[in-house]
């Protein structure tokens, strides 16, 4: 850490100014370079002193420096940047930016491409999708983003094309390019991908960012209820705690448990109180996160804990049919071995093999059983799984 690092991240009203004046003036690619290196690790409120220190150096004779910084990316400086050189933009400035669109590295390309969601210039049109889909996800949303803002639906009625087209990965794509867009018709289409697709999870964990869970429910309850279902399932795994916040997680859980006494939130809170026990149970989920994240996932925890579980096991029967898309969840905590045993009769081969598992969990799994759903099932992988158990 460079002793000018710490001037300029640090209380000394002198000290900071005078680094900030240096960074600026002198266009200190090294400097600034650290400070996206190092910008995890700084708090908010520090990352926003230096922000605030930065904008207080730039006028109309030096904010072409700014230029020379963008090789290095972090969102932080994202909106100083190109809000500066938005103000004192000029047709040169333009056609630089255009270039670095077409030609920069990804760091570039990404300040490009939030450039031209302020100087909307149809040439960059072209660029913008073709960058849409990066791997760089910093890049990929700031061109759905910029194309949103310049109102290209083409690019819109594409993404939600490659919903039907295309293997898991390029369709999660697409979902991220339709959330970064932020056209909330987008949601419907989203919510059925995420139904048929392996990486529910993972779909599920983006569609917070383009709708409010508290909305969602309010427009579509059940799906909201299967999405929030699809969150708990990835915690810890696909999903990092953090998004106990951004997802309002606590209140979330709050409104289902006062509100709502049906089947469906039933499945829903119990798969919830499972997921935090486990959470919490092993230090290998919590050890790398933050204090405020480990303090609120014990907070839900503690919420969860408070819910009677016996009145929701009560819901349990309700939700063990084959067109309920909560049946999987379900049969993760019955104990009806009748109720159970009438899954055998779907007609959806999955259901049927974890009906199977759970059966042999609750040790009633039988010869003569494994047979009648060996009888039912065609798809030879299924199969194989069944006689294996």
């Amino acid at each position: 850490m460079t002793e000018e690092f710490k001037k300029l991240t640090g209380k000394n009203k002198n000290d900071y100014t005078q680094v900030a004046n240096h960074l600026i003036n002198n266009a200190d690619v090294g400097l600034f370079a650290e400070l996206v290196e190092k910008d995890a690790f700084l708090f908010d409120f520090v990352r926003q002193n230096v922000v605030q220190r930065l904008t207080n150096e730039v006028n109309e004779s030096n904010y072409k420096n700014l230029l020379a910084f963008l090789k290095y990316y972090a969102p932080t400086y994202e909106d100083f940047i190109i809000s500066e050189l938005v103000k004192y933009t000029d047709e040169d400035l333009t056609d630089h930016m255009l270039n670095l669109l077409e030609n920069g590295n990804d760091n570039e390309k990404t300040y490009a491409a939030k450039y031209f969601s302020y100087i909307q210039d149809p040439l960059a049109v072209d660029a913008l999708k073709k960058n849409a889909y990066s791997d760089n996800e910093f890049l990929a949303a700031n061109c759905a983003s910029t194309l949103a803002a310049m109102g290209d639906k083409e690019s819109f009625n594409v993404a939600v094309q490659k919903l039907s087209n295309g293997d898991d990965f390029e369709k999660l794509a697409a979902v991220k390019f339709l959330i970064a867009y932020g056209d909330q018709s987008a949601v419907p289409v989203i919510i059925d991908e995420m139904k048929q697709s392996s990486l529910a999870e993972n779909i599920a964990g983006e569609i917070p960012y383009l709708i409010s869970l508290f909305d969602l429910i309010e427009r579509d309850y059940e799906n909201a209820l299967l999405v929030i279902n699809h969150i708990i399932n990835g915690l810890g795994e696909i999903l990092g705690l953090s998004v106990v916040f951004d997802f309002e997680l606590f209140e979330l859980f709050e409104k289902l448990i006062t509100n709502h006494n049906d089947s469906k939130s039933a499945i829903v809170i119990l798969n919830a109180i499972e997921k935090f026990d486990i959470l919490t149970e092993n230090d290998e989920y919590l050890f790398d996160e933050d204090k405020d994240t480990k303090n609120e996932v014990m907070d839900i925890k503690k919420l969860l804990k408070s819910v009677n579980k016996k009145e929701l096991e009560k819901h349990i029967n309700e939700e063990l049919n084959e067109s309920s898309p909560f049946v999987y969840t379900a049969l993760e905590f019955a104990t009806d071995i009748a109720a159970i045993r009438e899954l055998l009769k779907s007609n959806n081969q999955t259901v049927i093999l974890k009906t199977i598992e759970v059966l042999k969990n609750l040790g009633n799994l039988d010869e003569s059983t494994k047979t009648v759903a060996l009888l039912k099932v065609s798809d030879n992988n299924i199969k194989s799984i069944i006689r294996a158990l």
